[in-house]
């Protein structure tokens, strides 16, 4: 990546985080440190909270107990959820490409930093769908246009990379591109995977299990 990209690798600090979906726990009880710079893959079943927590973080998820910071800061305030938003890149879990009026090219301007994005999404083999509609790209194509976004944003100033299955719809060859490019990132980053070349490459491996997590690696 970029040696002048003038990032600031973030810590995130979980204490005791608690979500809800009505009188259903989702996350209950979670603690995670992670140190500024540090990798971590967050494994675990489908529906054991890792998209729960990964979304608390950025407060698209309410929290019901517990404390969340980002770079020893907590967000509250409308102002703050913005503050948190620029620093924390985002790659959405995406269960189908569904209908999305931008194109793809207009995806890639939103990261804060297009030329950067524009020149992962050429790595990345969509060079030449910038005039596409991201609603008509396929899985993979769509999962490589947030990942190129989230490059973006990086180069923009965004010191955390929180991804969400970024690799689910890749074929191999692609899992182990994404996960190279996730890594090169000059970020603290928590991404919650399935895909084992991801894992590997990350510096720790934390498992969420029916709300909770433990240490594994």
């Amino acid at each position: 990546m970029n040696d002048l990209w003038h990032v600031t690798a973030l810590s995130l600090l979980l204490e005791g985080v608690h979500c809800r979906y009505g009188r259903h726990p989702a996350v209950h009880s979670v603690d995670l440190d992670v140190p500024a710079g540090t990798r971590v893959a967050l494994i675990g079943t489908n529906g054991s909270g890792k998209s729960t927590l990964l979304r608390a973080v950025l407060g698209f998820q309410p929290v019901s107990g517990g404390v969340i910071e980002v770079g020893g800061r907590r967000a509250g305030t409308s102002a703050q959820w913005r503050r948190r938003r620029g620093e924390v890149a985002w790659i959405p879990q995406l269960r189908s490409t569904g209908r999305f009026p931008l194109l793809l090219g207009e995806l890639l301007d939103s990261s804060g930093d297009g030329a950067a994005a524009r020149g992962a999404a050429a790595r990345l083999g969509l060079a030449r769908l910038e005039s596409r509609g991201v609603h008509t790209l396929s899985g993979g194509q769509a999962q490589r246009a947030w990942l190129a976004r989230a490059v973006g944003a990086v180069a923009a100033g965004a010191g955390m990379l929180l991804a969400d299955e970024p690799t689910a719809a890749l074929d191999f060859a692609g899992q182990e591109e994404a996960a190279a490019v996730l890594t090169e990132l000059p970020v603290t980053l928590v991404v919650a995977t399935h895909d084992r070349a991801v894992a590997d490459a990350c510096d720790r491996v934390v498992e969420m299990a029916a709300g909770s997590l433990r240490e594994v690696a």
